[in-house]
């Protein structure tokens, strides 16, 4: 029997918006590297704020992507990659829209020029990003066969 996470993440791959790809031994473990070391990195005072809010925003990535890859899929699409926690983590989309909002935020300073964060919001960022790495590296799944 599949779980209801399992099945809305086949469904995503049905229609093309994932796709299914083995876990790879090497990538999962480089993938939480990744984000530990921007995490222990955006806390450098050093750094300016959009320095440390790109780190976190990296490091969001990496540990999302970790948890969708074991769980046998991969998306080139940031949204979809956090739009999935529901299913991989089991995050609620209250969890999730805050790496959507930061990922919208780091487009927008990418691709126009525009980065409108405050300190606030990259504390935030930065906890919310400590937690998912904790679960992502906590995630112990058999990816499908």
């Amino acid at each position: 029997m599949t779980s209801p996470n399992s099945q809305a993440l086949a469904n995503l791959a049905r229609i093309g918006q994932l796709k299914a790809e083995p876990p790879d031994a090497r990538e999962r473990p480089g993938l939480l590297r990744s984000a530990t070391v921007r995490l222990h990195d955006v806390r450098q005072p050093i750094l300016s704020l959009e320095s440390r809010f790109d780190l976190a925003c990296n490091a969001a990535h990496a540990a999302a992507l970790s948890a969708l890859r074991q769980h046998g899929y991969r998306s080139d699409n940031r949204y979809l990659v956090f739009q999935s926690l529901e299913h991989t983590l089991s995050f609620t989309p209250q969890q999730w829209l805050l790496f959507n909002q930061a990922h919208k935020k780091r487009n927008l300073a990418e691709y126009e020029g525009e980065l409108d964060v405050t300190q606030g919001f990259v504390d935030e960022l930065i906890e919310h990003v400590e937690q998912l790495l904790a679960a992502a590296s906590a995630l112990n799944v058999q990816p499908p066969s």
